[in-house]
């Protein structure tokens, strides 16, 4: 089986190439990412960003034309936060108030709105930092010597049920959280390697929704 990433930028591409990908590759399960279009100029392609839904769609609907075999799947990893309003349900989704109910509602009206058989959509809840949540005691390894600002991150995870509930106000979202104590967080680089030293099982054990997603994932083998 072949599963291909549409994700929103450079920390979700290298999350899936270095952490999913071999994960899923035991199970015969062969992975590629890229990034979302976002345009063209003078034959340069510029990837990255979610400002607009139907970016996210074209880049879909162009690799789903170019890859259309039987053992090709496609399936996404873009963040709740700031999601575009054009979005597939959105206006619907706010008369949801549980958050869960609210993610599964968007991502069934994105499936919807493609109508692709092999398309297992995923949207992030809140965002890619939610993930590094589950146990932000692991920081210290990219982070040495901030024993203070990992503790206080820790405490944050303390007082949520779970990371992913962790919300998403302008001033109080995970990665600025994040920001706010590490100011030198720098998500491409140190995002990845803090959610390896975390591992699968533990990303898998905290984070509900991530936890469904990688069983659809896995799914695949059998379908």
């Amino acid at each position: 089986m072949r599963l291909h990433f549409v994700v929103e930028g450079q920390t979700e591409e290298t999350f899936v190439r270095e952490i999913l990908a071999p994960d899923l590759g035991a199970q015969k399960i062969f992975c590629d990412a890229r990034r979302i279009e976002t345009g063209r100029r003078k034959g340069k392609i510029f990837r990255g960003g979610f400002l607009e839904y139907h970016h996210l769609r074209k880049d879909l609907e162009l690799w789903m034309k170019q890859d259309g075999a039987w053992d090709s799947w496609f399936t996404t990893m873009v963040d709740f936060y700031r999601i575009p309003k054009d979005f597939p349900g959105f206006a619907a989704s706010k008369d949801t108030g549980d958050r869960y109910e609210r993610i599964r509602w968007l991502e069934n009206k994105f499936k919807e709105d493609l109508g692709y058989p092999r398309f297992l959509p995923y949207i992030q809840l809140h965002e890619f930092e939610s993930l590094l949540f589950a146990d932000p005691s692991n920081f210290t390894l990219a982070f040495p010597g901030c024993d203070a600002q990992i503790a206080a991150l820790c405490a944050i995870r303390d007082r949520e049920a779970n990371p992913e509930l962790i919300d998403d106000g302008p001033e109080t979202h995970p990665s600025k959280r994040i920001g706010d104590l590490l100011p030198q967080y720098v998500k491409p680089s140190a995002g990845p390697l803090i959610a390896k030293q975390i591992g699968l099982m533990v990303l898998q054990r905290e984070c509900s929704h991530f936890a469904e997603w990688m069983q659809s994932l896995r799914s695949i083998v059998a379908a």
